[in-house]
């Protein structure tokens, strides 16, 4: 696979968006912070949104699964969910700092239990991708059923095609991930991309933001869906799935594939939340 690092901060999308003069919208823009403890609460509170959003998808899978997030103040240390808590009742007091040592901050929350794999895989690629803010691995059921194949994704749709060269395969399953050589090549295979494919296990994004692990982890499952539909149909019918051009498939990934294309389209699961729910930031703060 080509290395297709260049165009993660690309703006295909909005590109392709744009109005014309006569028009005011304006695409929405990330955030700023008047202070690092301003940034700090926003990103809590809204890695607790995320798992919220995964329980509702039902990516949980008894205690296994995990997102984290860099912490502005202590960029050496990462917040995580406390082990053993299910996605759907996380709230921003529930989180857990922790280093890259595995050591529990004091800044924590008072269920003070981590996921020993959590910390292998995260605390790895924390470490070796600096670009990274949030990481999100989960044992999604289509994820999963795809994982056992052991291959990489067709570029069979449109919506594939935001993996087109920025995914991998990890095919060293050696169970729970348990030790920090393991954490340590799963962050090697998945170098400078935003995907991984861990086989016989789940699924791994890595991005710049909250909203684009989300959004890109949530379509990421659905790729996965969708290619095991696909080829179950086209065996059944003796036929073979149509992929998209190398040219086709690069030319849709410049456009939908690039973390600030994933921020903005992650905006829509946390404004649908928000209405679930009738909070948001601005309201509780």
């Amino acid at each position: 696979m080509a290395n297709s690092d260049s165009n993660h901060d690309g703006t295909g999308l909005s590109t392709a968006m744009m109005n014309d003069e006569q028009s005011n919208f304006k695409l929405p823009a990330p955030p700023t912070f008047l202070s690092k403890e301003e940034e700090r609460e926003y990103l809590k509170f809204r890695l607790a949104q995320a798992f919220r959003i995964f329980g509702h998808y039902g990516f949980n899978e008894g205690v296994a699964g995990h997102i984290t997030v860099r912490d502005p103040i202590k960029p050496d240390c990462f917040w995580v969910n406390p082990f053993g808590m299910h996605f759907s009742l996380i709230q921003p007091s529930d989180l857990l700092l922790v280093d890259h040592k595995g050591k529990i901050m004091d800044e924590s929350g008072p269920r003070r239990l981590l996921n020993t794999a959590a910390y292998m895989i995260h605390s790895a690629i924390h470490i070796a991708r600096p670009d990274v803010l949030c990481a999100a691995h989960t044992h999604s059921i289509h994820g999963k059923a795809f994982s056992a194949l052991g291959v990489e994704l067709d570029m069979l749709t449109q919506d594939t095609c935001a993996f087109y060269t920025d995914h991998v395969l990890y095919n060293d399953f050696r169970g729970v991930v348990l030790d920090a050589e393991e954490g340590q090549h799963i962050a090697s295979t998945l170098g400078s991309k935003k995907a991984a494919i861990l086989q016989n296990h789940g699924l791994l994004v890595a991005t710049n933001s909250i909203e684009a692990t989300v959004f890109f982890f949530i379509a990421l499952e659905k790729a996965c869906q969708v290619q095991l539909m696909a080829d179950a149909a086209a065996r059944g019918t003796g036929k073979s799935t149509v992929k998209i051009t190398p040219e086709d498939a690069l030319a849709t990934y410049k456009v939908n594939g690039s973390f600030s294309a994933g921020w903005f389209q992650g905006q829509t699961e946390f404004e649908l939340l928000e209405a679930r729910e009738q909070k948001s930031y601005k309201s509780v703060n």
